[in-house]
C-alpha cells in the first residue's frame, strides 16, 4: 500500500516536471522523514534540480508544491528546511484502503527463473547449503508476493568430479559391491555415510597421487554413460539426491524441476551448444602452451587465474551454481595470454563445467533448440510435484525453460566461472539475456573455533587465534544440515516442555519444530548476503533478541488476543491476505472504526506510525528484490515485532473499556500481524 502511493506521487511529478519545466525525469528519488510528525514522504527533488534550473532550492519547491494541487490520497505538501518537499498522506483513507487492500500484485507476464540449492549428491547437505536453500527460496517467495510467475530449479551436478570420488570411495576403498552399495543407500541417512567415504578417500589421494588416475579413469566413465561403474554413480547420486530433497522439506523449501548435468551430455546439450560456439568464433583450437589441444574460449574482462575446473576447487562449499554481470570485452587479433583463455573442452576431450554450464543456460533461455525429457520424481505433501531430466521423459509434463529472467544464488567464490558463461552468451549475440542473467552473490557459512571444538576437530595454534575457519567436505569438516535442525528442535522442545507441560507430547514437538525451523531460516537471513557467517551454536539455538521466535511470539500473542475477544481469522484470500489474521468484521466495514478520531487524538502519532510501518510491506518486498536482498524482509519483520510488542504493553486491548477504541486496537493488531504472516 506505501509503496502504491509513492508510485502515484513519483508519476505525478515526473508528469509536473514535464510540463512546467520541460524536464524528463527518469528517476524521483522518494525518501522517508525523519519523523512520522513531518509526513509520510519526502522529496530532495529541489536541491537536485536547483543546478540545471539556476535556482534556489526552495524557491523550486514552493513552485512544485504550489503546481501539485490536489491529488487522491494526499492531504497536504509542505516545503521544509532548504528545500525538501514533505508529502502528509490523508491517513483515514489510507488505512481504509489498507484494510481492504493490502498489497496490490501486480500481474506479470514475463517468466522468471530461481535456481538454488544446487549441492553436489554425493553426500549430506551442510549449514552453508542451508544459507544457499533459505536465501533461494525467500527470495523465490518475495518474487511471489510481487506477482511474478517463478520457477524453482535445483541443479543437479551428478557426472562431476565429487560424485566420482564417493565412486571411487565404495568400489576401490571400500571394496563394496553393487548389492552392497544398494543396501546402503536404503538406509535413512545414506549421505551420512557417503559423508564420510568422500572425506576418507580425498585423505586416500593425498597419500599417494596416482591413486588420481582412479578419479579420472571413474569421471570418464561417469560421463560416457552406459556401463557398470555410471550406473552406480547414478545409484549414489539418485539416493543422496533424495535425502537433499527430505531435508530442504523440513524448512518447506521445494523445487519444480531437478535438472541433471548427466542430461546435459547425453541428450547432447552441449553438443549443439559446441557447434554454434564454434561457428561465432567464440571458441578456438589451442595449439601451443600448456592449453595445447584444449578448446578455449578468450576473455574479455574477466580473469580466471587457475587452469583448473573452479567447481571442482570450491563446489564443496556451497553450490555448483555461480554467475555474475561480467563486463563487455571484445578480444583482439593478438594471440592471448593463457590467463586470458578459459578451457572449455580438455585435452582429453571432457567438458569442463564452463562449458555444460554454457549449454544449461541457453535452455535455460529457450536458445538451445533442445529439450529435456521429464519424469515426475518426488511428491510433496502438499501435493506439489517436483520433476526431474531423463532420456526419455513422460508425454505431458510442465513447460519449463524458455525464460525471459534468471536469478542464480550462487556462493561468491564461484562468480568468475560464471562471467564466462555471462561472455559466451554474448559472444553468441545473445546480450540481451545476458543482461537478465543475475547472480545472486553470498558468502561462505564459516564455524567459529568454538564451535569446530564442540565439533571435535583439532585446530593449530594459527586457526585458534582466527575469526573463523572455512568447512571443507573433502575433510569432512563441516556441520551437517539434519544435524543442526535436530538440535534446534531438541533445544526448542525442552523450552515448549517447560512452559506446556499439560498439551500432549506430539504437539509440543510440532510446536517445537515450527519454532526451530523459523529460528534458523531467521538466523540465515538476519546476516546480509555480502557478509560472511561465522557458526556458532550458541547463536543458532538463540531463542531471544533479535530472532525469529521473537517474531512468531507476537504472531501467537495476536492469535491469544482475537481467541480471546471471541473473533476468527478470516479464510485465506489467495488475492492478498495469505494466513492472514485479520478477522472478517474489519474486511466489511470501517465505519465501526472512527480511523480519523484515532489517528488525530491523544496517541495519534504512535497508532499511525504502527499502521504505516504495517503498510510498508509492499515497499520492503520491492526493496529486496530491487536489492536481491531479504534481509531487508528479516530486518523489516523483527522491527515490526518489536513495535507490536511495544503497543502491547502500552495499550491494555481486552480490558478496554471503550468499546469504539477497543474495536480500533483490534484492528490495530489485526493490520500488524497480518504484514507479520506474508512477511
Amino acid at each position: 500500500m506505501y509503496l502504491t502511493l509513492q508510485n502515484q506521487l513519483a508519476e505525478r511529478v515526473r508528469a509536473l516536471l514535464r510540463e512546467k519545466y520541460q524536464l524528463d525525469v527518469e528517476h524521483i528519488a522518494i525518501a522517508q522523514p525523519p519523523s512520522i510528525a513531518m509526513g509520510e514522504y519526502a522529496l530532495p527533488l529541489a536541491m537536485e534540480l536547483a543546478k540545471k534550473l539556476r535556482q534556489p532550492p526552495r524557491k523550486i519547491a514552493e513552485e512544485i508544491v504550489g503546481a501539485l494541487g490536489g491529488l487522491p490520497g494526499f492531504e497536504k505538501f509542505e516545503v521544509a528546511g532548504a528545500g525538501y518537499i514533505n508529502a502528509r498522506v490523508e491517513r483515514a483513507d489510507f488505512a481504509a484502503q489498507f484494510l481492504k487492500n493490502p498489497s496490490p500484485r501486480h500481474r506479470d507476464t514475463e517468466k522468471i527463473l530461481v535456481e538454488h540449492t544446487s549441492i553436489n549428491p554425493n553426500k549430506a547437505a551442510h549449514v552453508g547449503h542451508l544459507r544457499n536453500a533459505i536465501l533461494g527460496d525467500s527470495f523465490v517467495r518475495l518474487l511471489r508476493a510481487h506477482g511474478a510467475q517463478v520457477a524453482v530449479q535445483n541443479y543437479i551436478d551428478n557426472t562431476g568430479v565429487q560424485v566420482a570420488d564417493v565412486v571411487v570411495g565404495f568400489m576401490h576403498l571400500e571394496k563394496k559391491s553393487e548389492a552392497e552399495i544398494r543396501a546402503l543407500a536404503a538406509q535413512p541417512r545414506f549421505d551420512y555415510v557417503c559423508w564420510d567415504v568422500y572425506a576418507r578417500t580425498s585423505q586416500w589421494y593425498e597419500q599417494d597421487k596416482k591413486n588420481l588416475e582412479k578419479r579420472s579413469e571413474t569421471l570418464h566413465a561417469i560421463e560416457q554413460g552406459g556401463n557398470p561403474t555410471a550406473a552406480m554413480a547414478e545409484l549414489i547420486s539418485v539416493a543422496v539426491l533424495r535425502r537433499h530433497l527430505e531435508t530442504m522439506q523440513r524448512l518447506e523449501v521445494e523445487y519444480d524441476f531437478l535438472p541433471r548435468e548427466s542430461e546435459i551430455l547425453h541428450l547432447h546439450f552441449w553438443d549443439a551448444a559446441f557447434e554454434l560456439l564454434k561457428a561465432r568464433g567464440v571458441l578456438r583450437l589451442e595449439t601451443q602452451g600448456k592449453n595445447a589441444a584444449c578448446w578455449v574460449m578468450l576473455r574479455g574482462a574477466s580473469k580466471d587465474l587457475t587452469t583448473k575446473d573452479t567447481k571442482e576447487e570450491t563446489q564443496d562449499t556451497h553450490s555448483t551454481r555461480p554467475q555474475e554481470r561480467a563486463r563487455s570485452g571484445q578480444a583482439t587479433e593478438a594471440v592471448p595470454a593463457e590467463e586470458d583463455q578459459k578451457v572449455i573442452v580438455r585435452s582429453n576431450g571432457t567438458v569442463t563445467y564452463v562449458g555444460k554450464d554454457i549449454a544449461y543456460h541457453l535452455w535455460k533461455f529457450g536458445l538451445l533448440g533442445r529439450d529435456f525429457g521429464y519424469q515426475r520424481f518426488y511428491n510433496y505433501p502438499n501435493g506439489h510435484q517436483c520433476w526431474i531430466s531423463a532420456e526419455r521423459g513422460e508425454a505431458q509434463h510442465p513447460q519449463f525453460g524458455g525464460v525471459q529472467a534468471i536469478y542464480n544464488v550462487i556462493d561468491s567464490r564461484q562468480a568468475d566461472a560464471q562471467n564466462n558463461v555471462i561472455e559466451a552468451l554474448r559472444g553468441l549475440g545473445h546480450g540481451a539475456q545476458a543482461e537478465h542473467y543475475t547472480h545472486f552473490s553470498y558468502e561462505m557459512v564459516a564455524l567459529t573455533p568454538r564451535c569446530a571444538h564442540e565439533l571435535g576437530y583439532a585446530l593449530s595454534a594459527e586457526e585458534e587465534q582466527k575469526s573463523y575457519i572455512e568447512v571443507s567436505g573433502r575433510k569432512g569438516f563441516g556441520v551437517k544440515a539434519d544435524d543442526l535442525m535436530d538440535a534446534l528442535v531438541e533445544a526448542a522442545k525442552r523450552e515448549v516442555d517447560a512452559r506446556h507441560a499439560d498439551v500432549a507430547d506430539a504437539e509440543r514437538r510440532e510446536i517445537a519444530t515450527q519454532i526451530a525451523m523459523g529460528a534458523l531460516r531467521y538466523f540465515m537471513l538476519r546476516y546480509t548476503k555480502g557478509s560472511v557467517i561465522a557458526f556458532d551454536f550458541k547463536d543458532a539455538l538463540s531463542f531471544e533478541g533479535e530472532t525469529g521466535p521473537y517474531c512468531q511470539y507476537a504472531v501467537v500473542r495476536a492469535a491469544n488476543i482475537f481467541r480471546k475477544a471471541g473473533l476468527q481469522p478470516s479464510p485465506k484470500n489467495p488475492e492478498h491476505s495469505e494466513g492472514a489474521l485479520l478477522p472478517d468484521a474489519f474486511l466489511k466495514s470501517t465505519n465501526d472504526l472512527h480511523l480519523e478520531k484515532f489517528f488525530n487524538g491523544e496517541n495519534g502519532n504512535e497508532f499511525w506510525e504502527l499502521w504505516l510501518a504495517a503498510a510498508k510491506l509492499d515497499f520492503v518486498v520491492e526493496q529486496c528484490i530491487a536489492t536481491t536482498e531479504p534481509a531487508f524482509a528479516a530486518k523489516y519483520a523483527f522491527q515490526l515485532a518489536q513495535n507490536f510488542n511495544n503497543f502491547y504493553h502500552r495499550h491494555h486491548i481486552l480490558s478496554e473499556e471503550d468499546a469504539a477504541k477497543k474495536n480500533f486496537l483490534l484492528a490495530t493488531v489485526a493490520v500488524v500481524v497480518r504484514s507479520l504472516t506474508q512477511t
